[in-house]
Parts: structure tokens; C-alpha cells; sequence
């Protein structure tokens, strides 16, 4: 009787609380993260919508009283300027060509590691560190200590082999002048390769392991496992390495600015670069905040596609 009696009593008590309502529950749970949430939109909304305001006036900061509201003519000028249309030609080409072979080159060393092999984690850290390194300071490694014409790993490596044929001095190659998008897009694939490699190495983790003994025991070669099982199941992962990789490498500002500068000819000049030349070059302000406002809507979009793709990798991996 005594046992009964507490619990009866804590249920008469709890029921004759008033319930509280649902929105001040809500509320309650909510509240911590308020400030966060203020702090984010000083931090990223503010500043958009700022851009948005001067994206609409014609204001270059030679003539600060010449200031006059425009409307939609930075945008009209952003697709129809030939500088700018090229620099989004080379923003595609950068971007696609370091994507593609970034995703070829991780796929390749993901199933590398996914092999068990003595060293393997000292292969995994060695692997990952590029990833690592701040994009600046692997910027100005590969343009001093790799593509320096006159004491550079390249033409050092070259010149050894030139010395081993019975050549005094080789031809000297001044490697950004010569090839400036392929240098640009060596370096940034040495970069992003890691990124990919790490995506793809989940995905493959991630295979049931019964069906590739099932294939196995059915006769099926390494290849053909691997084309009809491992790559149908790592669609998933190499689109959202694609996506992701796209995301960041179309606001690649770094490796433009340290190894090329653009040049020569503006043949590396991207959209990120591009829109530093308007801003602190010619002093183009409204352009180069309507340029900033394309760039910003195209990753959002990019973005949302991939959100898709992570969320489609989430309810897979739920349904199993």
C-alpha cells in the first residue's frame, strides 16, 4: 500500500499542474540559441543586403559626390562586359577542370587506402595533409619552390634528367608564364584531391560487405565488381564531392591572386579575382557588388543541390 500511495500521489500532483503552453515551450527551447543566431545575421545578412543596396547605384570612390541610384544597370553591365564574361569562361573551365580531376585522382587513392597494407595510416595522414595546408602558403609553395624558373623542383628535376643524357644546360621554362591555367589548376588539384579522396573513402567504408562476398563467391572479377557494384553506390558520394568541390572552388581567390594574378592576358582571371580588380582596381563599386550578388545566388544554388544529395545520402543510409 505504501509503494502504491507515492506514485498516485506524484501523478494527482503533476496532474493538477497546468499544463504550460506549447509556443512558451518553444520559446524556452529556442532562447539559448537567440544570440548565435543575432550574431549570424550581423555577421552574413547584414553585409548581403548592403551589397544588394549598393549593387543598384553607380558609385566609383574617385568621384565620391557623383553618386546616383541606377537600378538594375550594374547587373546589365555584369553580363554584358567582355572582361567579366571571360572571367566567368575561366571560372567554368578552373572549376570543372580541378573538379573532375580531383574526384579521378581521390577515387583512385581511396581505393588505395581502402586496402589493408602495412603503413596504411601513416598513408592516410601523409595523403590528407595537403588538405591541410592554408591555401596561401601552398599558393606560394608551388609558385617559389615548384614553378620557379630558376630554382624550382621542376626545372631542377629537368635539368637532372637533361645532365643524365649528356646535356649541359636545358632549355629553362618559366612554368606560370608558359602554361598559367594548367599551373593554377595543378596546384589547386593537389589541394583538393584530399577533400575528394575523404568523401570517397566514406562511401566505399560504407559498402555492405555481404554483397561484395556474394559477388566473389558468384565468380565476378575486381572489375566487374567495381563497375557494376562500387561505382553505382558511390554515385551518391561523387556527386556530392562534385557539388561541394564546385562550391568551393568557383570562389578560389588565393591561388589566382599569389600564383598568377591573373595573367598573363587575364588568362586565369576568375570571377572572385575579377570582381577585386572592379573593387580596388577601377574603384567600380556598384559593379563589383552586382558581380559579388551573381556569384553569391549561383553558389546558393549549387548549395541547394547539394543539400539534396546530402539529404538523399542520409535517407539512404536510414532505409537501410
Amino acid at each position: 500500500m505504501i509503494t502504491l500511495d507515492r506514485p498516485l500521489t506524484r501523478h494527482r500532483r503533476s496532474a493538477g499542474r497546468p499544463p504550460r503552453p506549447r509556443g512558451e515551450r518553444t520559446w524556452r527551447r529556442r532562447l539559448p540559441l537567440l544570440p548565435a543566431l543575432i550574431f549570424t545575421i550581423a555577421v552574413t545578412q547584414l553585409p548581403f543586403v548592403a551589397t544588394l543596396v549598393i549593387s543598384t547605384f553607380q558609385w566609383n570612390i574617385l568621384r565620391p559626390g557623383d553618386r546616383h541610384f541606377t537600378g538594375l544597370s550594374n547587373y546589365a553591365f555584369v553580363f554584358t562586359d567582355e572582361r567579366l564574361r571571360n572571367a566567368v569562361i575561366n571560372t567554368v573551365v578552373l572549376t570543372a577542370s580541378v573538379v573532375v580531376l580531383s574526384v579521378v585522382l581521390g577515387l583512385g587513392l581511396a581505393l588505395l587506402l581502402d586496402r589493408h597494407f602495412f603503413g596504411r595510416g601513416l598513408a592516410r595522414t601523409l595523403l590528407i595533409a595537403p588538405f591541410l595546408v592554408m591555401p596561401v602558403a601552398a599558393a606560394l609553395v608551388w609558385k617559389h619552390a615548384v614553378y620557379n624558373p630558376d630554382y624550382g623542383l621542376l626545372n631542377g628535376t629537368l635539368n637532372a634528367v637533361y645532365r643524365l643524357f649528356g646535356v649541359a644546360n636545358g632549355p629553362t621554362v618559366d612554368w606560370v608564364s608558359s602554361f598559367p591555367m594548367p599551373s593554377l589548376v595543378v596546384a589547386l588539384v593537389w589541394q583538393w584531391t584530399p577533400f575528394m579522396m575523404l568523401i570517397l573513402l566514406a562511401g566505399l567504408q560504407a559498402q555492405p560487405g555481404d554483397v561484395l562476398e556474394a559477388a566473389r563467391v558468384d565468380g565476378a572479377s575486381a572489375l566487374q565488381t567495381f563497375r557494376l557494384i562500387t561505382l553505382p553506390h558511390l554515385r551518391q558520394y561523387i556527386e556530392l564531392g562534385i557539388v561541394l568541390g564546385s562550391i568551393f572552388v568557383v570562389q578560389t581567390f588565393d591561388a589566382v591572386y599569389t600564383i598568377t594574378q591573373g595573367g598573363p592576358g587575364s588568362q586565369t582571371t576568375n570571377l572572385p579575382y575579377e570582381i577585386y580588380l572592379t573593387m580596388f582596381r577601377k574603384f567600380e563599386y556598384g559593379q563589383a557588388a552586382a558581380a559579388g550578388v551573381v556569384v553569391v545566388i549561383g553558389s546558393i544554388v549549387i548549395a541547394t543541390f547539394a543539400l539534396r544529395v546530402v539529404a538523399s545520402l542520409f535517407r539512404e543510409e536510414v532505409s537501410r
